[in-house]
């Protein structure tokens, strides 16, 4: 497992930009403008370290982010997400996300912090249970 990037909520990108980048010192080391979804993903490192980065998610349109939504997930990259995410359940562990898709699934911590799944390198081909599993609560 190798650890990824932690995503937070922004209200405005250029303030938060300069925050991080200006004040705090990370670097933009990459970006991601998706229309259809209404949102702008940027990934900040600090110099140096650029395999621990931090995603900023702005959502074009306006919300208020209260109870730690603007916190959003952890994510980790996993050798074999099928057999993770088998091994979770098999400890009791909710799959709010399966991995219908080979490649993303989410769970929650005991204390509701959201995780996300990746499947390093390609993702794997869709099989069941995964390929016809449903979401479960929110993730």
């Amino acid at each position: 497992m190798k650890y990824l990037h932690t995503m937070v909520r922004v209200k405005d990108l250029d303030e938060s930009l300069d925050f991080y980048c200006n004040k705090l010192g990370l670097t933009e080391v990459g970006r991601h403008e998706v229309p259809a979804g209404r949102f702008t993903l940027v990934f900040l490192a600090a110099p140096g370290n650029e395999d621990a980065q931090v995603e900023l998610t702005y959502n074009w349109d306006a919300e208020d982010y209260s109870g730690g939504r603007n916190f959003g997930h952890l994510a980790y990259a996993v050798d074999d997400i099928y057999d993770l995410c088998q091994r979770l359940m098999d400890k009791g562990v909710v799959i709010n996300r399966p991995p219908r898709d080979g490649h993303m699934a989410f769970v929650r911590s005991p204390d509701g912090i959201s995780i996300e799944l990746l499947q390093a390198g390609k993702r794997l081909e869709p099989k069941e249970p995964w390929a016809s599993m449903p979401n479960v609560g929110e993730w």
